[in-house]
């Protein structure tokens, strides 16, 4: 979704003597707002109205949220054309504007609404330990926003409190947690479902396996541990150095 804004735009050659106001496909509405989905196409094109003289060589600018659009030197006079392909998500909210090149108080503009589903679909693998932490994310990131988002397990809504699970929400991402979690209480098929004004039911399965707990192996403290010993041996030798010495020399001397 991160691109150059100029290879996201193609824009095409107009010749034709029009003026300033914006027509598109998909129309727009009363509100100068323009419906559209993703992957989608919009074609504007901006024309002078009916109280310019058809007959003057007006140049038109384009601006996209406040940003010139780079033109073709043959689209620019008395009709001018834009086309925005494919529609991606940064493209929601977007306002586009054209004006006269020497008046940019003579100018009209529209307004992009780009309506998209959740991306909820398909299902995960989730293998962890008893007695570990599990949690589960959902992106319910929509336009319009979902209505309701609701959690299953084993086909049943989700017992919050037999389960010790924890739901949160931000509107982008649904999150189920459980601390601590066992097998009998936690294991099996989990469900987020998300619902949409427009785009109906939208669901991702999770498949939770728990297994054993394994003996974690304590390395670092005991190598900590290890460390400590061998040096307090060191020294002992190191403080005991010159008694271990006349003991050498005291038995060879017999």
């Amino acid at each position: 979704m991160a691109r150059s804004f100029f290879f996201h735009l193609f824009l095409c050659c107009a010749t034709q003597a029009l003026g300033v106001e914006i027509q598109s496909v998909p129309d727009v509405n009363s509100d100068g707002v323009i419906k559209t989905e993703l992957n989608k196409t919009v074609s504007l094109v901006c024309q002078l109205d009916s109280s310019h003289d058809h007959q003057a060589n007006e140049e038109l600018v384009w601006l996209r949220n406040g940003a010139a659009v780079s033109l073709k030197e043959g689209n620019k006079i008395n009709h001018s054309y834009v086309c925005v392909t494919p529609i991606i998500y940064e493209d929601n909210g977007a306002t586009f504007t054209c004006h006269l090149s020497k008046d940019a108080t003579v100018n009209a503009s529209v307004t992009l609404d780009v309506t998209y589903r959740p991306q909820l679909s398909g299902s995960e693998k989730v293998t962890i330990e008893e007695e570990s932490d599990l949690l589960l994310k959902c992106d319910i990131w929509a336009n319009p926003p979902v209505s309701s988002v609701s959690w299953k397990l084993n086909g049943s809504q989700v017992d919050l409190e037999a389960g010790g699970f924890t739901v949160t929400n931000d509107g982008f991402t649904s999150q189920l947690s459980a601390n601590r979690v066992m097998k009998s209480l936690h294991e099996g098929t989990y469900q987020c479902s998300a619902v949409s004004p427009i785009y109906g039911d939208n669901t991702k399965l999770f498949h939770v396996t728990l297994t054993e707990k394994t003996l974690k192996f304590p390395l670092m403290p005991m190598i900590a541990g290890i460390v400590v010993v061998s040096l307090t041996a060191i020294l002992a030798v190191l403080s005991r150095w010159k008694i271990i010495m006349k003991c050498f020399k005291g038995c060879g001397s017999k």
